[in-house]
């Protein structure tokens, strides 16, 4: 990997560490995305100065002008592991020249169409890491620890978060 890019992405990490440190509050964040329909199943979804569109399959119903939401949370997982492992590693000082991750995840379709008993989600998400480097695989699997720990996507799979919904409905052109 670029030395330019581990010491921009080093340097980054220890001062936002410092950050947090010495203000705690600095680090708690309530992060604001907003979701809209298109046109049938096609949405786009908005943060800040980024957009995802997703769409569903034209086999779904929809017209496939952008990736359903089950592989953008495959690609969140995937995109925040690997992420981590770049991050840990310019931090740790580990050298590594590549990081690639497939994802496996086990799901039962019935279950979005609320079949009684079978969950409409993941029952099961298997990783593999391939990490290329020429340091010791004690050193690389350090930071695979690290990264995994403190991965946020991966929490979100691995750990249970309330979910809460507020409705408001409104007349057609309100």
């Amino acid at each position: 990997m670029n030395p330019e890019t581990v010491e921009r992405i080093k340097t980054a990490w220890q001062r936002n560490g410092r950050a947090i440190e010495l203000r705690p509050a600095v680090g708690q964040k309530t992060a604001i995305t907003k979701t809209r329909v298109i046109e049938g199943l096609h949405v786009e979804t908005e943060e800040g100065r980024w957009k995802l569109v997703s769409d569903g399959s034209e086999k779904s119903g929809g017209t496939a002008m952008g990736p359903d939401p089950g592989f953008v949370a495959r690609a969140a997982l995937g995109n925040c592991l690997a992420m981590g492992y770049v991050t840990w590693a310019a931090y740790l000082g580990v050298p590594i020249e590549g990081v690639e991750i497939e994802i496996h995840a086990d799901f039962d379709v019935r279950g979005q169409h609320a079949a009684e008993g079978i969950p409409p989600g993941f029952s099961e998400i298997r990783y593999h890491v391939r990490i290329e480097s020429r340091a010791p695989e004690a050193d690389v699997r350090r930071l695979v620890e690290h990264a995994d720990k403190s991965s946020m996507v991966g929490d979100v799979f691995r750990r249970a978060h309330t979910l809460v919904r507020h409705l408001t409905v409104v007349p057609p052109g309100a």
